[in-house]
């Protein structure tokens, strides 16, 4: 047996060194204290986006919609009197009619029968037939058109149908999954998978509509599949597809949707009024370059080519010619910002026009219209 003064030594050497470590423990923890932290689990890989496709498709119809077209057949002029006449057309026979179909899809985005889908779908059309999940046919109305966003909201008189849930505003992100739903060439409900590309941040010129802030994707979209559904992997409506890029251009894996931020704000003003609400100055404008006389610096400007009569610019004093270089106050950067900015404002909105013309810069007050919109028959 170790006597009394040496078991204490024992102790006291031992607590010495527990002291020490604890102490260490307590700086290293206090300097990385993510240490304590159990480490989160892997997310599961996604093999399958069955339960995708099972919550959203029974929400995307087939549409198929036919209108009678009116034709004068013409007849070119020769190549030696188009040189002394210019290029013309003479008809050489009465009109005649003819049916013309279209087909594509629509999503069910309310529960009491509202549907969204393309302008392009729909335009023109007398007849507009949709073919639900289940294969029941009826007929859909148009409510009303929004062509420059390329969007047509129908009603049709079914209860209880089931809507798609909406993806949350802003969520969707460069290189997350999406899945398009639609009818391609009329083949029926088929499900195509891509990633998210491009937002719509930045404008893509496909001369479709008027304010183009698209969804771009390499999903497969086809004909019929416009107006259907972009949903993301939880079944979430994220987009209304609407185009794909030329195949004459030799492009491939590039389609592009409408946003769902888009898309709700023209479901919701349409059922609430009938229309979108839109400021409107009532000008036909291209780009042009202007160079500062004193500096030389180049700047972006808008030059007037028409004036809509009795509109606000046409009320305000401006002219064929002008150079727009701010509306309100804010300064003019490209025609998709500018179309958009005016959008964005309120009929009745007064707002100053800062100009060029024949080089002096003046300021013009106008009240800003509601831009003209179309109904549906």
């Amino acid at each position: 047996m170790l006597p009394t003064a040496l078991w204490r030594d024992h102790l006291t050497y031992f607590a010495r060194w527990a002291i020490i470590g604890l102490a260490l423990a307590f700086i290293v923890v206090w300097l990385r204290p993510q240490l304590l932290t159990e480490p989160a689990p892997a997310a599961p890989v996604v093999t399958s986006f069955a339960s995708a496709v099972r919550a959203a498709g029974p929400s995307v119809v087939n549409i198929y919609a036919t209108g009678i077209v009116t034709e004068t057949p013409v007849a070119q002029l020769s190549e030696q009197a188009s040189r002394m006449l210019g290029q013309s057309f003479t008809p050489i026979g009465p009109p005649t009619q003819r049916l013309e179909q279209s087909l594509g899809s629509a999503v069910i985005v309310r529960g009491d029968g509202y549907l969204l889908t393309n302008n392009h779908v729909v335009a023109n059309k007398d007849r507009v037939r949709a073919v639900l999940w289940d294969g029941r046919t009826t007929d859909a109305r148009v409510v009303a058109t929004d062509p420059d966003t390329d969007l047509a909201v129908l009603k049709i008189d079914v209860s209880d149908l089931p809507a798609l849930a909406f993806a949350a505003d802003g969520e969707l992100a460069i290189g997350d999954v999406v899945l398009a739903i639609g009818n391609p060439f009329g083949l029926g409900q088929s499900v195509t998978m891509g990633i998210v590309s491009a937002r719509g941040e930045a404008i893509v010129n496909l001369g479709l509509m008027g304010y183009e802030h698209l969804i771009q994707t390499d999903a497969a979209v086809n004909t019929g599949n416009s107006g259907g559904a972009l949903i993301n992997a939880r079944g979430e409506l994220v987009g209304i597809n609407t185009a794909m890029f030329g195949r004459g251009r030799g492009a491939e894996g590039i389609s592009f949707a409408i946003p769902i931020e888009t898309a709700r704000a023209i479901l919701d003003a349409i059922v609430r009024q009938g229309f979108v609400v839109r400021g409107w100055l009532g000008v036909e404008v291209v780009p042009v370059q202007l160079s500062n006389s004193m500096t030389g610096e180049m700047r972006t400007a808008l030059q007037v080519i028409r004036i809509e009569p009795q509109s606000a610019a046409d009320r305000a004093g401006v002219r064929t010619g002008d150079a727009l270089m701010r509306l309100h106050g804010v300064e003019v950067q490209s025609l998709e910002q500018f179309r958009s900015f005016e959008a964005n404002l309120k009929p009745e909105t007064p707002v100053s026009i800062e100009l060029v013309r024949s080089g002096l810069a003046m300021t013009l007050n106008a009240t800003l219209q509601q831009k003209p919109v179309y109904r549906a028959p």
